[in-house]
């Protein structure tokens, strides 16, 4: 059995009723399956088979370090588009708990540390919080023996409307429990039919603050990776213009090295 089929068998969790999608062709008799409200998806089909491939991996890692203005990278279809449509779904349904953030600084709002979550979004997160994901996120990014937070503290479930911003920042070096290192963050867009004049494209400057040398367009499927550094500075400074009830939705998981708790009088990188 492969590493994703060890996920389970199938899960049925009618939680939110099925809305209409394409009809992908029907997995083999003999594929392993997860079925959400409805929709069958092949366990084996979850990500694209390259990540698993050691080849792509390193042309990945060569591609990585040579990003400006610091490392990341941009996947498009790095994971299953049913998949991340049923995420998308679960933004709505009940059981999440959200925190909202509004200051001159950011405004958007995030699933609360701890807050249930839909199967569909379960799975996404089981599944890049997997003994084999984050070994060929290592084999990329060249930061070996990562560890997951499966709180989810300062990722999970992020979403925003007309209006949001998030001014130019690093994000923060330790988690504020554990102590642990914050090596890098993965985020992965949930907006089909977004238009480049709505903005909330993820900008990436220069490490002076004062230039935007990449954006990155917040399109459903679209995957970027980024390392934590002194110099990774990201966001969205202009407030994003979605018709109304239009919202920006994206997941997001941290990745960690554990190096001991942060000193007190440890200063910020």
């Amino acid at each position: 059995m492969t590493a994703l089929a060890a996920l389970a068998p199938s899960i049925t969790a009618p939680l939110l009723p099925a809305a209409p999608a394409e009809a992908p062709a029907e997995a083999p008799a003999s594929a392993d399956i997860v079925r959400i409200r409805g929709r069958e998806l092949p366990l084996n089909g979850l990500v694209k088979p390259e990540l698993l491939d050691p080849a792509w991996q390193q042309a990945m890692h060569e591609r990585l370090v040579q990003a400006r203005p610091f490392p990341h990278l941009v996947f498009d279809d790095l994971f299953d588009a049913r998949l991340l449509a049923l995420v998308r779904e679960e933004f709505d349904h009940p059981c999440v708990r959200w925190r909202h953030f509004k200051s001159g600084y950011e405004t958007y709002h995030r699933s609360d540390t701890h807050s249930p979550l839909g199967p569909a979004t379960q799975l996404y997160f089981s599944v890049v919080h997997s003994g084999w994901f984050i070994q060929a996120l290592s084999r990329i990014t060249g930061v070996d023996h990562l560890v997951l937070d499966p709180h989810q503290w300062g990722g999970g479930l992020h979403e925003s409307g007309a209006g949001a911003h998030f001014s130019i920042h690093r994000d923060f070096s330790y988690h504020c429990d554990t102590g642990l290192r914050n090596r890098m963050v993965m985020i992965t867009y949930l907006n089909p039919g977004w238009q480049d004049d709505w903005g909330g494209h993820l900008e990436l400057w220069n490490d002076q603050q004062d230039r935007c040398e990449k954006k990155v367009a917040p399109e459903f499927g679209r995957t970027i990776v980024f390392l934590h550094g002194l110099h990774s500075f990201h966001g969205h400074p202009t407030p994003m213009t979605p018709p109304a009830g239009v919202k920006r939705r994206s997941v997001a998981a941290y990745y960690y090295t554990g190096e001991g708790p942060r000193p007190a009088n440890a200063p910020e990188e």
